[in-house]
């Protein structure tokens, strides 16, 4: 009885402690996630000018009716969601198989992950005008575009065209982040027990056949935690569809809602309206995250 008291103790006194650590976190947390949240949710239901000195309206859901029955709303989606399935399957397919092979090399492995990662330390600004040397009539794009399909001299119009420009989109968020989601797929890798690997190869299993037997399965938490950390990167894109709008490039192909946020917002001062936009935005991005744990529901791996 002495016993379980003091064990009982104890446990409440590790309790407390853990509280008195964890919550200067969630005080950070609130602060910077929560609130904003919050305030954008309120701020929706205003006609609220940035630069006005008058108070704010309340109209309730009205901002929210507009842009449901808003062309420019609806087209921003559509970029947004044809963007994210350009970008964030090939990211999740390709990283993958990259990470696989690199894991599988003897020789030149942490040079291979070395190279892979270093376009992730680059802000999405410096990676976007990077690309827009490469994509200029003269750049490296016409030149290797040109040189595989044999068509010497001809200019693709990277940033005339509406689909030319998207697939530069794409091409920019994949070179960026493939590196990123490739370590953290060998780190996955990396836990797998080498045994499993060298029975199966003893029972006479090929290279396909350990990859589908034994790595994907075991790699699915980190499949899942790719897959959302990917399709919420590319949900969120803003950068490099604003430079290229600077640039030239046609905006309606590439007016993702975020770039439409902050066109509503900064340049035509309707914060009311830019935040209902940022609220289903952000109802969209809690959605696929549910709906790709509930896809993606797996026990505990354990070896």
């Amino acid at each position: 009885m002495m016993k379980t008291m003091r064990s009982s103790g104890l446990l409440r006194y590790q309790n407390r402690w853990g509280a008195v650590f964890v919550l200067p976190a969630l005080l950070f947390f609130s602060v910077f996630n929560f609130f904003p949240i919050l305030n954008a949710l309120y701020t929706s239901l205003f006609q609220k000018k940035v630069l006005s000195l008058d108070p704010p309206e309340f109209i309730g859901l009205e901002n929210y009716r507009y842009l449901l029955a808003s062309s420019s709303f609806w087209n921003s989606l559509r970029a947004t969601m044809v963007f994210t399935l350009g970008t964030f399957i090939p990211l999740l397919i390709v990283s993958l198989l990259l990470a696989v092979l690199i894991s599988q090399r003897r020789f030149g492995r942490k040079f291979l992950q070395i190279a892979y990662y270093s376009p992730a330390v680059l802000s999405s600004v410096v990676a976007a005008a990077i690309w827009l040397l490469i994509f200029d009539p003269r750049g490296l794009a016409n030149q290797w575009v040109n040189y595989i399909m044999r068509t010497p001299g001809v200019d693709h119009n990277w940033f005339s065209n509406a689909v030319m420009v998207q697939i530069a989109a794409m091409l920019v968020y994949f070179w960026k982040y493939v590196g990123y989601f490739v370590i953290i797929f060998i780190a996955g890798i990396a836990g797998i027990p080498t045994a499993m690997y060298e029975a199966a190869r003893i029972d006479g299993a090929t290279s396909w056949q350990c990859f589908w037997r034994i790595t994907l399965p075991l790699l699915k938490p980190t499949v899942a935690l790719v897959s959302i950390m990917s399709m919420l990167q590319c949900l969120k894109t803003f950068s490099t569809q604003y430079l290229f709008v600077q640039s030239g490039a046609p905006q309606a192909p590439i007016n993702v809602i975020t770039m439409n946020i902050y066109n509503t917002g900064i340049r035509d001062h309707r914060i009311g309206r830019a935040s209902a936009m940022s609220i289903i935005l952000f109802i969209i991005m809690l959605f696929f995250t549910w709906l790709q744990f509930k896809s993606m529901k797996t026990d505990e791996v354990t070896y």
